[in-house]
C-alpha cells in the first residue's frame, strides 16, 4: 500500500485465507480483545510500520470493527491517519462498522456511512453487493432520500437483480415507514420466496398496518409458501394487536402441527404468550408458559403484564415476586396494572418498594404515577408527582410535560395545566394538543381556539387529535362559525381526511346549536357508519329541545346500534312524559320490558355528619350527602331512623 516496505509485495486478495505468520498479528488473534493488550500490540505495529501496508491494516480493522466492535473508536482513528489508499474490503469494513453504530444511536442517526460511501466512490472504487447491503441497514425514516440514492446506485451497478440485496431493499423501504415503495419491489421480484413474505409481512405488522398483514399471509398460503418460525412470530403479533384470539389459537396449531419443538425457540413461546395476554386469554397463556422449555425476562414480564392488564393483580402480583431477575420493565408492567384500576394506594406502596430496591424509575413510570393520579383526581397527589417528576426528569421534556397537562386539567387546576404548559421550552403537537383539550373539557373554548391558532403561528401542525378537540371546544363554547370554518377545511388547509370523531363533534356542533335536522342530515351523510354518541348527542339536544320528531329518529338509529342499551329508551321515554303523552312513554317502557331491557338501579346514599352510611335507597341516580342536602328535614326522618 503506502509503504516502501510492502512494495514488492503482490496486491492482496481479500477471498485468500486470512492466516497470518506474523508474531504481532498472532498476538493480536490470541489477546482476546482486552483494551491493553490491543493498544501494546498496536503501538508495536505501528513502531514495525505494519500498520502501514494493507494486509496488516485490513486484519487489524476487521478485529477493531468486526472481532470486538468496541474498538470502533481506533478503528476511526486508523482509518482516519493510517490509512491512505483503502481498498475495498477496509471501506467495507468501516461501513459496516458505522452503520451498526448508526442502528445502535436511532436516536440520532449518522451522516457516517454516506459520506464513507461518498469518500469511496470519489476514491473510484466500485461498490459491491456488502457495501450496499451496510449502506441499507443504516437507512432509517429520517434518512429515506438517502436510501432511494443508494437504491438508485445499485439499479446502476446492476446488482438490483442479487436476491439477497433486493430482500434488504424491501425492508429498508419498510423500516423507513414507505410501504409502497416496498410493494412496489416486492411486485418487481421475478419469484416471492419465504424470505421476502417475511420481511413483508413483518414490516406491515411493525408498520401497525395489521389487516393488510392478515390479507398478505393469505396470499402467501395460496401461492403454497408455507409457515415457519417467522411467519409465526409475525402473525402472532399480528393477531395480538387486533385482539382475535380465535385466529391466534389457528396459528398457534399451525405451529404445533407444522414446527417441530426444537425449531420454535425462545422467540416464538414469547411470541404465543404476547398474543394471549393481549387478547386476554391468560389461562391459555399460563399453560403456554408452563409448557415452555426457557424462559427469559420476556416471558415473565409478558405474564406480569398480561395478568395486569387483565385486572388480575393478584395474579400479576404473584408472577411478579416470582421474576427471577426483576428489571424496570417488570416493575414498570405491575404498576400500570395497580393505576389502571385505580388501586392508588397500592401504586404507591409499590413505587416506594421500586425506590428501595434501587431501580432507577424511567420515564414510563413517571407516566404511570400521573395516569394513577388522574384515576385518584386528588390536586395534592397531584402536585406530589409533579414535584417527583421535576425532580427526576426536569421541566424540558414535552412528552412528560402533556402527561402533566392531562394530570392537571382532570384534576380541575386549569391553572396549574397552563403553568406546566408555559414553562415546556419544546412544544410538540402532543402538549398544544392536551392543554386544548383541557381548555376545551373546562368550558374555556375561546381560549381553546386561540391556542389553536397560536400553535400554527409557531410552526406546529395539528395532528387529527388536535383537530377533534379543537372541534370539541367549538360545540361546548357555542362557536358554530368558527367551529364549521375549520371542519370545512379539514382536507384543503389541514390535510387531514375527516375520521367519525369530527364528524361527531360537527354533528354535536350542530345539535347544540339548535340545527337538528342538519344534525340528522350530516349523521346521514357520513362516509362511515355513525357511532352509538352520535345519535346520541342528537337525542340529548332534541330532547332539551323538545322535539319528539328527531327524538324519534335518533332514538331508532341508536336502538338500531345498541338494542341492548337501556339510554335511549329511558330518554325517548322521559321526553314524552314532559310533554305530557303519557300514553307514548309507557308505550316506550312497556317495549323496553317486552325485549328485556331493564333500566340500572341507582342509589341514594344517606350519610351522617359523621361519615356514617344511613341507608341506600334504589331507583335513583343522585349520590346525596348531608352537608350539600336541599331537601327539607321531613323527607331525611323518613331514612333517619329506618
Amino acid at each position: 500500500m503506502a509503504s516502501t516496505a510492502g512494495a514488492g509485495r503482490p496486491p492482496w486478495d481479500p477471498t485468500v485465507s486470512l492466516r497470518l505468520g506474523h508474531p504481532a498479528l498472532v498476538l493480536l488473534e490470541r489477546c482476546g480483545g482486552g483494551a491493553r493488550p490491543f493498544k501494546a500490540i498496536l503501538a508495536h505495529m505501528l513502531r514495525l510500520r505494519l500498520a502501514f501496508e494493507t494486509f496488516p491494516m485490513s486484519r487489524l480493522l476487521h478485529f477493531a470493527t468486526v472481532s470486538f466492535p468496541h474498538h470502533a473508536r481506533a478503528a476511526e482513528t486508523l482509518f482516519e491517519h493510517f490509512t491512505p489508499r483503502p481498498n475495498l474490503y477496509i471501506y467495507n469494513l468501516m461501513l459496516s462498522s458505522a452503520a451498526a453504530a448508526a442502528a445502535a444511536a436511532s436516536s440520532s442517526p449518522s451522516r457516517r456511512p454516506a459520506a464513507l460511501y461518498m469518500s469511496m466512490l470519489a476514491s473510484s472504487i466500485h461498490p459491491d453487493e456488502q457495501t450496499f447491503l451496510s449502506l441499507l441497514k443504516s437507512v432509517d425514516a429520517e434518512r429515506r432520500s438517502v436510501g432511494k440514492q443508494v437504491h438508485a446506485h445499485v439499479v446502476v451497478t446492476g446488482l438490483h437483480s442479487r436476491v439477497y440485496l433486493r430482500n434488504s431493499l424491501i425492508k429498508m423501504y419498510l423500516d423507513a415507514g414507505d410501504v409502497e415503495a416496498a410493494e412496489a419491489m416486492f411486485r418487481c421480484a421475478p419469484t416471492a420466496d419465504a424470505v421476502s413474505c417475511n420481511i413483508m409481512l413483518s414490516g406491515y405488522v411493525k408498520g401497525g398496518c395489521s389487516g393488510k398483514a392478515l390479507r398478505f399471509f393469505r396470499g402467501m398460503a395460496s401461492r403454497g409458501i408455507g409457515v415457519d418460525q417467522y411467519t409465526a412470530v409475525a402473525l402472532l403479533a399480528c393477531c395480538g394487536r387486533l385482539k382475535k384470539a380465535v385466529l391466534g389459537r389457528s396459528v398457534h396449531g399451525v405451529v404445533v402441527r407444522r414446527i417441530g419443538v426444537a425449531d420454535r425457540g425462545l422467540i416464538l413461546s414469547n411470541a404465543l404468550l404476547d398474543m394471549y395476554a393481549k387478547c386476554g386469554e391468560m389461562n391459555t397463556a399460563m399453560r403456554v408458559f408452563d409448557e415452555a422449555g426457557e424462559r427469559d425476562g420476556i416471558s415473565w414480564n409478558t405474564m406480569v403484564a398480561g395478568f395486569a392488564n387483565a385486572g388480575l393483580l393478584d395474579l400479576a402480583s404473584k408472577y411478579f415476586g416470582e421474576v427471577p431477575a426483576r428489571d424496570i420493565i417488570s416493575w414498570n408492567a405491575l404498576l400500570a396494572g395497580y393505576a389502571r384500576y385505580e388501586e392508588f394506594s397500592a401504586t404507591m406502596i409499590l413505587f416506594h418498594d421500586m425506590l428501595a430496591s434501587s431501580v432507577i424509575p424511567d420515564k414510563v413510570t413517571a407516566v404511570t404515577l400521573i395516569s394513577a393520579v388522574v384515576g385518584k383526581g386528588t390536586l395534592n397527589s397531584a402536585r406530589s408527582v409533579h414535584g417527583w417528576v421535576v425532580k427526576e426528569h426536569g421541566t424540558q421534556d414535552s412528552f412528560l410535560a402533556s402527561a402533566l397537562v392531562d394530570m392537571y386539567c382532570k384534576c380541575g387546576s386549569i391553572k396549574l395545566a397552563y403553568a406546566v404548559f408555559e414553562k415546556a421550552v419544546d412544544k410538540d403537537v402532543t402538549l398544544w394538543t392536551a392543554m386544548i383539550s383541557g381548555l376545551a373539557f373546562h368550558g374555556h373554548g375561546d381560549v381553546a381556539l386561540d391556542l389553536f391558532w397560536k400553535m400554527q403561528a409557531e410552526g406546529t401542525e395539528p395532528n387529527g387529535v388536535t383537530l377533534v378537540a379543537v372541534l370539541s371546544a367549538c360545540s361546548h363554547a357555542g362557536l358554530f362559525d368558527e367551529g364549521c370554518k375549520i371542519f370545512d377545511t379539514l382536507k384543503q388547509r389541514f390535510n387531514i381526511e375527516p375520521g367519525v370523531e369530527h364528524f361527531g363533534c360537527m354533528v354535536d356542533l350542530l345539535a347544540r346549536s339548535g340545527r337538528l335536522s342538519d344534525a340528522v342530515d350530516l349523521a346521514r351523510r357520513m362516509p362511515m357508519k355513525p357511532s352509538r354518541s352520535i345519535w346520541g348527542s342528537i337525542l340529548s339536544a332534541s330532547s332539551a329541545c323538545q322535539n319528539t320528531e328527531v327524538a324519534e329518529i335518533a332514538s331508532k338509529e341508536l336502538l338500531c346500534l345498541e338494542p341492548a342499551e337501556e339510554g335511549g329508551y329511558v330518554l325517548l321515554s322521559n321526553m314524552y312524559a314532559a310533554e305530557g303523552q303519557w300514553n307514548y312513554s309507557n308505550e316506550v317502557r312497556e317495549n323496553m320490558e317486552r325485549k328485556g331491557v331493564r333500566k340500572s338501579a341507582g342509589i341514594i346514599m344517606l350519610a351522617s355528619p359523621l361519615g356514617k352510611c344511613i341507608r341506600a335507597v334504589e331507583k335513583t341516580d343522585v349520590l346525596l350527602n348531608f352537608h350539600s342536602l336541599h331537601t327539607t328535614p321531613s323527607i331525611l326522618d323518613k331514612y333517619k331512623h329506618s
